[in-house]
């Protein structure tokens, strides 16, 4: 079978590769178009269409100054598609772009899957008509999807969370500390992951404000993790300095040694809460009081961080918006650096996710309902 996947950014690049190699294992004859990165290259053994690091762009303004590049991509993309002739589409998150080309697929008639859902349920409910309508069906990677999904009566099966699998198979591996430190030329000091988000927008608003606040903690050591589609001028640019700025296959190569993080909320929140490490959510975006109380009544869920939105209560702090200042930031995260009711209490919650998310293989389980349906 010939299979059409589009990731638009990192962690798609990610769970997309993990996705091909299984579809691979269950079919002998499968051969792969794609967007996204270096990971779905390798695991396909062909370059994407277009790469992620040209399609990653946040917010409306962000988007109108790279319309003429956006205009481009769907072009690619569409072009492709027709020309490929694939089996089947499968989507992975990025859903402004990809809705848009599930309607060529469906004009084309080629069926498509959506691999990790827009998060209808959380805002912009109205995609629920253009997933109905598009897609044949929505392959969950969050356990209270399924029940959301079917009162639009849409086919939605939960397939156990990548990450989980993901980050289990990167702690096995992991190099020990007094190594990691050496490589990266470290101090030996207990370390802050600062995680500003993977797009340009995200570290420009974050960034500084996560660097202010970790200055208050001189007897530890922050470091950056680095977005592996972003240039190490644009950190810079926005008051690194002499921070350390550490690029690894995973963050979770990162994350594992540290005591605690400041991340921006996505898919990173994830994979610090399975591995362990206390963290405060962190977005920044324009600040307003204005724009928070907008958002909260646009959110139809009380969080954003995934580890709060899958146990239902938070068990880590979100400072989002006018409360997300270097000394607010700075009171939250303290406590979370010693051994403390706050920080036990975040650990437990992180215990309580891991058993509702299970122990599903998704990509394996993604692929077997694929190849099950041809």
């Amino acid at each position: 079978m010939h299979y059409f996947l589009i990731a638009g950014e990192a962690s798609g690049d990610l769970h997309g590769a993990h996705l091909i190699n299984s579809l691979r294992e269950r079919d002998s004859e499968a051969h792969f178009t794609f967007l996204g990165g270096d990971k779905m290259a390798e695991a396909a053994g062909t370059s994407p269409v277009v790469h992620y690091r040209d399609m990653a762009f946040m917010g409306f303004s962000e988007v109108i100054r790279n319309l003429g590049k956006v205009r481009r991509n769907f072009g690619s993309a569409k072009r492709a598609l027709r020309e490929s002739k694939p089996d089947c589409l499968i989507l992975i998150d990025y859903p402004s772009f990809n809705l848009k080309i599930a309607r060529t697929a469906k004009k084309l008639g080629i069926p498509t899957y959506y691999f990790i859902a827009p998060k209808v349920w959380a805002w912009k409910k109205w995609r629920v008509k253009d997933i109905r309508r598009l897609t044949l069906r929505v392959l969950s990677i969050l356990p209270f999807e399924p029940k959301f999904f079917e009162k639009y009566s849409i086919d939605a099966t939960y397939v156990g969370n990548p990450s989980v699998a993901e980050v289990d198979a990167d702690l096995a591996r992991l190099s020990p500390r007094a190594e990691f430190l050496s490589r990266h030329r470290l101090r030996d000091r207990q370390l802050i992951a600062l995680m500003p988000g993977s797009r340009v927008g995200e570290i420009r608003n974050n960034l500084p404000v996560m660097l202010a606040a970790v200055r208050q903690f001189p007897q530890y050591l922050p470091i950056i993790v680095k977005a592996p589609s972003l240039d190490s001028e644009l950190y810079k640019q926005y008051g690194s300095g002499q921070i350390a700025l550490i690029e690894e296959p995973s963050a979770v190569d990162i994350l594992a040694h540290c005591r605690a993080a400041l991340v921006t909320s996505g898919t990173a929140t994830l994979e610090c809460a399975l591995c362990g490490i206390p963290q405060v959510v962190c977005y920044r975006a324009n600040g307003s009081k204005i724009a928070y109380k907008i958002m909260s009544k646009v959110l139809s869920v009380r969080f954003v961080s995934l580890p709060n939105l899958i146990v239902d209560r938070e068990i880590i702090p979100e400072q989002l918006l006018h409360l997300c200042t270097p000394d607010i930031v700075a009171d939250t995260l303290h406590p979370l650096l010693r051994d403390t009711p706050q920080r036990e209490a975040q650990l437990d919650g992180y215990r309580t996710m891991h058993e509702i998310l299970g122990t599903k293989n998704a990509p394996n389980a993604a692929a077997e309902i694929i190849v099950a349906d041809f």
